[in-house]
């Protein structure tokens, strides 16, 4: 069978379609207000007086509450001199489009949020509360985890941050309450030469876990680390450069560090529900009388069953004659080196809204922002808050595409 060919008729006319191009948006101002946060044991301000002035420099304005950063030993005159606008009123505040926070949406926000305001603020997923997301998404809010926002290379560079802190901050905790006037055992954490070293047990080999490995070898103890992910184990190793007691999370062997130990560290996370419970109370109980327990993942329930939130007026508990601490967002503790590394993350990313022309921009165009959006336009975006609190659940990139 023959092949017809097929053939273009010269009497028809073809015009070229004119193609469709993505436009840059121009460049937007942005107003920012901040808050002074009033959550409990929240003593970060999210953006530093240098960050503000940076942010003004380049035609945005900054709104911020009377006396926000006084914690993190900011005073108003600092962000006046930055250029910032200081206010007295708090509701005058939450008037600005853009609302930067250093702790999660509370009860008392709810009212003065505005419509299709946008929030800039961590997320807790064990502490969060099904009525706020409603409210939230009745605003129409569109909210962003600044946890969740990821690097260019793929990380997370906030709870990184956080992390390092909160695990540098472990071994100082633990040097002062086992001095003898803390009522501890009396011994230095590290020892001297001709005295054994003291004695840690870490839980988790995350960032926290690694920080508090690395500064207890600084200091010269002996430390041991568990964890049931061969591959954290693996990667701390390399990444401290040294061999270290490993071991998975085996009850017997846990239980048997334990009774010797002068200081156990509970680093153990789940990215969203409750920490787990691997230290029973039987073992607490088998401990030395005054060594110290400090429950890193108290923020997420606790990896103790002895476990009970403590805070900064009264930090630490006697349980079988262990000390136990048990503040919640340690960072929290050390406010001006938390607010300065969280602020070296939020002002570039300002900075890019600002010249992506708005914060919907910036979501089309930069897939690693995407990951921290939980809710867009009152749309709920983040499928463990779905589940969760069995909320519908819209997929980002369709809201953002069909808007395009």
């Amino acid at each position: 069978m023959a092949i017809i060919k097929p053939s273009i008729s010269p009497s028809l006319l073809y015009e070229a379609m004119e193609e469709t191009l993505d436009i840059k948006t121009p460049g937007a101002k942005l107003h920012i207000g901040i808050p002074k946060e009033i959550a409990f044991q929240e003593n970060r301000i999210a953006l530093t007086p240098d960050a503000v002035g940076v942010l003004v420099a380049n035609g945005n304005i900054v709104t911020i509450e009377h006396n926000a950063g006084e914690r993190s030993h900011y005073s108003d005159r600092d962000y006046s001199e930055a250029g910032a606008q200081i206010v007295y009123d708090r509701a005058a505040v939450y008037q600005c489009p853009i609302l930067v926070k250093s702790a999660p949406p509370v009860e008392e926000d709810i009212p003065l949020l505005q419509m299709n305001q946008i929030i800039i603020s961590p997320i807790h997923h064990s502490a969060l509360k099904k009525d706020i997301i409603e409210k939230m998404m009745a605003k129409r809010i569109t909210a962003l985890s600044f946890e969740n926002f990821k690097d260019d290379s793929g990380t997370y560079p906030i709870v990184r941050s956080m992390s390092e802190i909160a695990g540098s901050a472990v071994m100082l905790i633990a040097g002062q309450y086992l001095s003898s006037f803390n009522e501890g055992k009396g011994v230095l954490l590290g020892g001297i030469s001709g005295i054994p070293p003291t004695k840690v047990v870490i839980i988790g080999a995350g960032i926290v876990g690694e920080c508090a490995t690395r500064n207890a070898l600084a200091m010269g103890a002996s430390v041991k680390v568990f964890d049931n992910n061969i591959y954290r184990l693996k990667q701390m190793q390399n990444n401290l450069g040294q061999r270290v007691w490993t071991s998975v999370l085996e009850p017997r062997i846990l239980a048997k560090q334990l009774k010797t130990c002068e200081v156990a560290v509970g680093a153990l996370s789940n990215e969203y529900g409750r920490a787990p419970v691997v230290v029973t109370e039987e073992m607490v109980a088998a401990m030395r009388p005054n060594s110290i327990i400090i429950d890193v993942a108290i923020d997420r329930g606790g990896c103790f069953e002895t476990s009970e939130l403590t805070s900064y007026e009264e930090p630490t508990f006697l349980k079988h004659g262990v000390i136990h601490y048990c503040v919640p967002n340690i960072p929290s503790g050390f406010a001006r080196t938390a607010s300065q590394a969280i602020s070296n993350v939020l002002m570039p990313l300002l900075l890019e809204v600002s010249d992506e022309g708005g914060l919907e921009e910036m979501i089309w165009h930069k897939f690693n922002v995407r990951e921290g959006v939980y809710l867009f336009k009152g749309s709920v975006t983040d499928i463990y808050i779905s589940q969760k609190f069995d909320l519908k659940y819209t997929d980002l990139n369709l809201l953002i595409a069909s808007r395009r």
